[in-house]
């Protein structure tokens, strides 16, 4: 028989990991310094799927052993064998593919930037929708959703908003993962709101997506780096309007990046959740320009929100939705829009990638 177990390195180093955050898991001391505290859970969490995969391996193959032992003085083990080989070689190939190279952030949260394009107002409120679905499928997975910042049009559309995204407890598969596909421009085919005539209008709007680093990895940023500009918060109206000059605009003037927030209710809050998305974006900026790999695949995060540059169409005519880098399409587009219904695509995503993946290696 094939030997079917994982690479015995591989295996006995996550093992020896395993135990040992497991330890530090049980131990009060940690839980003191909860950022501490949840880097080590996250990466507990990250490892549980391949212990639970090995343990299940081992016992399917302790099975089969003993089956095979066993199978000339009793036939009913010998009728267990088949199945018995067929789960093992399953369970082999779980967890060789759980052991595979794989993305170091699909279990970070993000910040999640949408703004509008070409197609004035009209692009605005595009980039409302796309962001709202974006807030429903969150609200699917149990993930929270802090927004960081909107700069509303006359008519309620986003000229730009951000948006914290972070699942609840640590995950091998957290938000990273699902949403990392989303960045780049999104292109919609409706009849605008301010369209009397009754014509069809393309416009776009971008979407950008920067895994959200602990605090502890944030890129160090020099404020002599920095310029600062505070601002009276801008709103829909009423009272979640804030009405003193709280909201804060950081500059960061060796890169051009402009980061904006606020929604918190002082400016000192404002700045330190500016910071934290200025130091993802940074932090995604860096490892573009040291990793040829990490820039390819963020390729289709386009920086300009040009309607020719599209990585998705939103055709409400025909109620379609259609992905153009890996040819999807399905006629749900009022379901992806108003509910949040994403899985279906962002799966089909996830399976032409790890198919690019493996045809590369």
């Amino acid at each position: 028989m094939a030997d079917n177990t994982a690479a015995p390195s591989a295996i006995d180093d996550i093992l020896a990991e395993y135990s040992g955050l497991e330890a530090q898991l049980a131990d009060p001391a940690l839980h003191n310094d909860p950022g501490a505290a949840r880097r080590v859970g996250k990466r507990f969490a990250e490892l549980g799927p391949i212990m639970s995969t090995y343990t299940k391996l081992t016992a399917a193959q302790d099975d089969l052993a003993a089956a095979q032992e066993l199978a000339a003085d009793d036939s009913s083990f010998a009728a267990e064998i088949p199945g018995l080989q067929e789960q093992v070689t399953e369970l082999h190939k779980a967890l060789t593919d759980l052991l595979a190279p794989r993305d170091p952030h699909d279990g970070d949260d993000v910040v999640l930037e949408v703004k509008s394009g070409e197609g004035g107002e009209e692009s605005a409120l595009f980039a409302a929708d796309l962001a709202r679905m974006y807030i429903k499928y969150a609200e699917k997975h149990g993930w929270k959703v802090e927004v960081l910042g909107v700069t509303y049009t006359e008519l309620d559309g986003y000229k730009e908003a951000s948006f914290s995204i972070r699942s609840k407890e640590p995950s091998r598969d957290g938000v990273w993962s699902r949403l990392k596909w989303e960045g780049g421009v999104h292109r919609v085919q409706r009849v605008p709101v301010t369209e009397s005539q009754g014509r069809i209008h393309t416009s776009a709007a971008g979407v950008l997506v920067y895994p959200e680093p602990d605090e502890v990895e944030q890129v160090q940023i020099d404020e002599k780096d920095l310029r600062v500009d505070v601002y009276r918060s801008s709103g829909k109206g009423g009272q979640g309007v804030n009405t003193t000059d709280s909201a804060v605009r950081l500059t960061h003037l060796p890169t051009g990046l402009v980061v904006t927030c606020q929604n918190e209710r002082s400016q000192l809050q404002n700045k330190i959740r500016a910071m934290q998305v200025l130091s993802a974006r940074l932090q995604a900026l860096a490892e573009d320009q040291a990793n040829e790999e990490a820039a390819a695949g963020r390729a289709s995060q386009i920086r300009t929100v040009d309607r020719s540059e599209r990585i998705r169409t939103y055709n409400f005519p025909e109620n379609r939705i259609a992905d153009h880098r890996i040819g999807y399409k399905a006629n749900n587009l009022d379901s992806v829009l108003k509910t949040g219904n994403l899985d279906d695509l962002l799966d089909a995503l996830s399976a032409a990638d790890r198919a690019a993946r493996l045809a590369a290696e």
